[in-house]
């Protein structure tokens, strides 16, 4: 079982998760091409996806949808309001359209919807269970106890580790983006990540710090401040993996 995160950041995301002979993507939001190129680096085809699962509208996660439907024919879930957001709703063929509330059934995998805080029209994360769990969640201005509650008994994570608050205040940003990003509709710190990671009862075994911001974040400082923070509250058994805007990081399960 596997995870590749094909691109991750504020110019697109994409995730393909190998599980049990199901074999999907979360977010499209690199060019179609790049993501049959990505792909085929780690030995897969588009051929061989079981569908597409959207977390929300922004261009960032749908920007290689339309073609990847139109060219391939691959299926697509997602919330009805998130469809109808859509700027390339009207290109996706409607036989690729499946809309979802709460989960379906993918041969022996499950996938699970469940609400997440952000600016969009009705944005999710994503749980994959099968023998083991893993869980997509990225784009969130915060975390409570019912989102924890979806997290807990993952064995791997792709979790998003936006900024740090101090590069995102002193940065150029102008004000109310900063506001945005800051806000509990916008995007999680590395602080946050931290300290959502330590109060996780049930914690993964692997977490992929994702959707890092190239102007309000740096990898290395993602990495140490929610390590300094685990290892300070005694966690010590997370193996913590930077994604990247340019490059495919996979890990297995």
């Amino acid at each position: 079982m596997q995870v590749s995160v094909l691109a991750s950041g504020s110019k697109g995301n994409c995730t393909f998760i190998d599980m049990e002979g199901s074999r999907l993507l979360v977010d499209a939001g690199i060019s179609a091409r790049r993501i049959k190129q990505e792909l085929g680096h780690i030995g897969y085809s588009i051929e061989e996806l079981d569908g597409v699962f959207i977390t929300h509208e922004h261009s960032d996660h749908i920007k290689g949808l339309a073609t990847l439907t139109k060219k391939y024919g691959v299926p697509v879930y997602s919330r009805p309001e998130t469809f109808r957001a859509m700027s390339c709703y009207r290109e996706i063929p409607q036989s690729c359209i499946n809309p979802i509330i709460d989960r379906v059934r993918l041969k022996k995998v499950t996938v699970k919807a469940f609400g997440i805080p952000h600016d969009a029209a009705d944005p999710v994360g994503y749980s994959i269970m099968g023998s083991v769990k893993c869980v997509v969640a990225t784009d969130m201005g915060f975390v409570d106890s019912s989102l924890r509650r979806e997290l807990e008994a993952a064995r791997v994570m792709v979790l998003e580790a936006n900024h740090d608050v101090d590069m995102l205040k002193n940065g150029e940003y102008p004000w109310p983006l900063k506001q945005r990003i800051l806000s509990n509709r916008g995007h999680l710190s590395n602080m946050d990540t931290a300290w959502t990671l330590v109060h996780l009862k049930q914690k993964p075994q692997k977490v992929l710090l994702a959707h890092l911001s190239e102007a309000n974040n740096l990898p290395e400082l993602a990495l140490s401040t929610v390590g300094q923070i685990l290892n300070q509250q005694g966690v010590n058994n997370i193996e913590l993996i930077i994604t990247a805007q340019d490059r495919c990081v996979s890990v297995d399960f």
